[in-house]
């Protein structure tokens, strides 16, 4: 399935013009951290796997949940209706997706909203999509505005803007903090998993970080080293608390969840993240794909898509308490309770031919089996605290009618 759960990568060989580029630094500078091996692998301008082609789909190297199914990005537009319609139905209502992929997902919600579009009819709706690779907002141009684009002039914080088929404005931008203040929906679906990650590893002298080496013995190849002492980053990013033995942290994630808890806190709206990963107990999970094969992270880089499972657990600690925090919860249990099943049935009725219904049966079974995607993958949410607790719930507790169950992380309740 997609990109898999962790397991045991394979070596897999191939060299490039990356891999020249990485020896020549290694050689003059010496050991990097694996976040900056990463970094360079997945994002140099010139030959970063996302910067020139970023493989996503049947034809790349990893398929995600949206281009196995419709069904998964349309109850994610439930979601964010759902909750919008929980928090008074603000008269605007911007939905960011971080590393929106091929833009499959944005078309499964936006598709959502055209069908529930009289119940969205006062409201003033935008898509803005924080994208660094130009190949993939390429993709997604043609994929939401039919390639019905323009560049934005240089004063403006977008990068680039269109209309999409639906009627609905849509802006492209390289950083997070580009996108416009609002009342804000963002969306997080297999974003955090790319993001460069640090390792460490417990010693008998303490904690020491992992690092990228050339292999002294093999011209040209690449391996895993330790810090002969502590890093900045070990003293940073290392718990007191920390019992593991092996850890992977990733601050730019830390960073990302901190911007997006205090946009919510000040501005409303709510962030969903969906991805694979763990809440805080497992150690190694730093995985390469190519060819929707596992490969090994230090072959050939620039040539397969590097991912590591986000730690949950360090998510929720770097909302620092701004907002309220749900999850993780498994994919399977949030599609069943966002009504998966009864999505299925309606699709199941309205499709006449034999080949359609395998293929609903197969991508759901892909999306719910706990053996493929079902377990692996996990959604969290950053709410702002009132839609939990009643602001003076304190005083008078039973003068307030109950709050809305938020949708995905309770059965949704179908009136």
């Amino acid at each position: 399935a997609a990109r898999l759960c962790s397991g045991e990568a394979e070596a897999a060989g191939g060299d490039g013009a990356m891999l020249r580029h990485l020896a020549r630094k290694l050689r003059a500078s010496g050991p990097v951290t694996v976040a900056e091996y990463m970094r360079e692998a997945l994002t140099n301008p010139g030959q970063g796997y996302y910067t020139r082609r970023g493989g996503v789909g049947e034809s790349g190297d990893f398929i995600t949940s949206p281009e196995i199914s419709q069904v998964f990005g349309e109850l994610i537009g439930i979601w964010y209706i759902s909750e919008w319609m929980a928090m008074g139905k603000p008269n605007t209502f911007q939905l960011v997706e971080l590393g929106p992929g091929r833009g499959t997902l944005t078309e499964d919600i936006l598709r959502v909203f055209k069908q529930l579009a009289s119940v969205l009819s006062k409201c003033d709706v935008s898509v803005h999509l924080v994208e660094v690779s130009p190949k993939l907002s390429e993709i997604q141009a043609v994929m939401l505005t039919g390639g019905k684009v323009q560049p934005n002039p240089e004063d403006e914080s977008a990068y680039m803007k269109g209309i999409s088929k639906t009627g609905i404005p849509i802006f492209w931008y390289r950083d997070i903090q580009d996108v416009p203040p609002g009342y804000s929906f963002y969306l997080a679906h297999e974003f955090f998993d790319a993001l460069p990650i640090h390792k460490f590893q417990r010693t008998e002298k303490g904690w020491r970080e992992v690092l990228v080496d050339i292999d002294p013995e093999v011209p040209d190849q690449l391996r895993f080293v330790l810090s002969p002492s502590r890093t900045p980053a070990t003293q940073n990013f290392i718990q007191p608390e920390e019992t593991r033995d092996h850890v992977e942290v990733c601050p730019e994630a830390g960073v990302i969840v901190q911007r997006l808890a205090s946009r919510i806190e000040k501005d409303g709206g709510a962030a969903l993240v969906a991805d694979y990963g763990h809440d805080g107990t497992k150690t190694d999970t730093f995985r390469g794909f190519r060819n929707h094969k596992l490969h090994d992270v230090l072959s050939a880089p620039g040539t397969a898509d590097l991912t590591a499972d986000v730690d949950f657990s360090y998510l929720r600690k770097m909302a620092q308490g701004k907002t309220a925090t749900l999850g993780p919860i498994k994919q399977r249990e949030f599609l069943k309770n966002m009504g998966i099943d009864l999505r299925l049935q309606v699709l199941l009725q309205n499709s006449s031919d034999t080949a359609t219904h395998e293929q609903l049966l197969h991508s759901y079974d892909m999306l719910m089996n706990p053996e493929k995607m079902g377990d692996c993958f996990n959604f969290f949410a950053l709410l702002p605290h009132h839609r939990l607790v009643h602001p003076d719930k304190k005083d008078k507790p039973e003068s307030k009618s109950p709050l809305p169950p938020v949708a995905g992380f309770n059965e949704l309740l179908l009136k």
